[in-house]
């Protein structure tokens, strides 16, 4: 598995049918071992091809992902959040994709939700079109009626940052 993780894990970087085949192939061998599923969710999160975002979201109605487990949620959406290019894509897109996804996980689990906004925490040290795509994101999430004091705890904090 080490092998073909590491071969994976090169080939997710080119999009293309041979990377959908493979990615298939290899959830096909270990969809039976979730630590490895949720390898295979970072992997593909993480990736750096142009408008991960899109995938991701697919991702999300994957049977093998459900965003009430924690750990699915730490791997594809923390994933996506630690990817500098599509994450901080320059049209706001990654940031958009995290503020839908936190104001929906608020109100399953507040506590991962609150982890996931934290990925907004260092929004003021990008450029000025970043600060305000991420900022719109957080005043959007703070506007959210409901809101838990755990993702209000984060979200305001990063604000005033």
């Amino acid at each position: 598995m080490t092998d073909q993780f590491a071969a994976l894990a090169a080939l997710v970087q080119n999009p293309g049918k041979t990377r959908d085949d493979v990615l298939a192939d290899f959830y096909g061998k270990w969809k039976h071992d979730y630590l490895v599923v949720n390898k295979w969710f970072a992997l593909q999160a993480m990736s750096d091809i142009p408008e991960n975002v899109e995938n991701v979201r697919k991702l999300l109605q994957h049977s093998g992902f459900d965003l009430r487990n924690p750990n699915k949620v730490y791997s594809l959406i923390g994933g996506f959040c630690g990817s500098p290019v599509n994450f901080h894509a320059k049209d706001g897109s990654g940031y958009k994709f995290l503020g839908e996804i936190v104001v929906q996980l608020d109100k399953i689990n507040p506590q991962v939700a609150s982890r996931m906004v934290s990925a907004f925490s260092r929004w003021r040290r990008y450029d000025e079109t970043r600060q305000a795509l991420a900022k719109a994101q957080l005043e959007m999430i703070m506007s959210t009626n409901g809101l838990s004091e755990n993702v209000f705890e984060i979200a305001s904090k990063s604000l005033a940052a």
